[in-house]
């Protein structure tokens, strides 16, 4: 397992735009990286598996564009986010998957590392409640092959998330 990571400690954790951001919030974090097999098409369950950690505990983010803006939302990566949830969570009436390219433009992020922090620019994001029932809880580090663990207090403050059931 990789050390508690406190700002400024000198760690050797990639820096991403998502790690800066953890820094400068003064948010403790432990970075996580494992080897990317290019061949993966699950890039969450890669995770979890490569890092031995229960798959509830490591979420995935997803970009939807819900009544035509873009919303980032966070679910357990064995889970599939329920769109119309997704919807009902942002006051909308409709939500859809992103275009893999327009999410990829708004985050400054690749496909398979998309980190709900550290975003080019805010947009609304929700976490799927079930972060809740953790003390800590990964989601992308901000590339391929690398995951951050903090709690899900800090992570809803963070991004202003709001919290609610999205995962089936």
């Amino acid at each position: 397992m990789a050390r508690r990571t406190a700002p400024g400690s000198g760690s050797r954790s990639p820096g991403t735009p998502a790690t800066l951001a953890l820094t400068r919030a003064g948010v403790v974090f432990t970075p996580h990286a494992y080897e990317h097999d290019p061949r993966a098409t699950s890039y969450g369950l890669e995770a979890a598996a490569a890092l031995g950690l229960d798959p509830a505990r490591v979420f995935k983010t997803l970009m939807a564009s819900v009544d035509g803006r873009l919303a980032v939302a966070i679910v357990p990566v064995a889970g599939q986010l329920d769109l119309k949830a997704l919807a009902r969570s942002l006051d909308a009436a409709r939500a859809t998957m992103a275009d893999p390219a327009a999410a990829e433009r708004a985050t400054g992020y690749v496909v398979g590392g998309i980190s709900p922090i550290g975003q080019k620019r805010p947009h609304p994001t929700v976490l799927d409640e079930s972060a809740l029932q953790h003390d800590t809880v990964l989601v992308s580090g901000g590339r391929r092959g690398f995951d951050v663990e903090l709690s899900p207090a800090d992570l809803v403050a963070l991004t202003a998330a709001r919290t609610a059931p999205l995962a089936r």
